[in-house]
């Protein structure tokens, strides 16, 4: 697999289907990804095999007794749903996520490495302006790779 990466920016149509760019089509063996809720009312997309990795790391470290473990399970695994890329190119992401995400007509999908986010345009800028202070410090805590 070669590295998702990028900013892009495209459009949901109204049967809740968006384009993933050609860049990271090509960087995605196979037709199918993974996707769940992430964090600060994103989506996470991944590679079938990234998140069999992933869930299964998440399910043998936590445990059914602890209540901040069953949330994890319930808010990153419990959504989670394949999803094919047709032959167009697109993806037809699931109401219950469009939804969670608050998807618009107007999305930011960025490749991260090994997964893809995919925001509301609007909310992404708003997420970036809120953190934007934030920003010096957290990479402040990457100072030990020695870059």
């Amino acid at each position: 697999m070669n590295l998702l990466t990028g900013e892009y920016r495209n459009t949901l149509d109204e049967k809740g289907r968006i384009l993933l760019p050609s860049k990271l089509r090509s960087a995605i063996s196979g037709n199918q990804l993974v996707v769940t809720q992430g964090f600060e009312r994103c989506l996470w997309l991944y590679l079938p095999s990234e998140w069999d990795n992933l869930s299964s790391k998440i399910m043998e470290k936590s445990s059914l007794f602890s209540a901040g473990n069953r949330l994890v399970r319930r808010r990153f695994i419990a959504p989670a749903q394949e999803i094919e890329i047709d032959k167009a190119g697109r993806l037809s992401i699931p109401q219950s996520l469009r939804s969670f995400a608050s998807l618009s007509k107007d999305c930011v999908i960025l490749g991260i490495n090994k997964y893809i986010e995919i925001w509301d345009s609007d909310s992404y800028e708003k997420y970036l302006n809120e953190n934007i202070d934030s920003l010096a410090d957290a990479t402040e805590e990457l100072n030990s790779i020695g870059f």
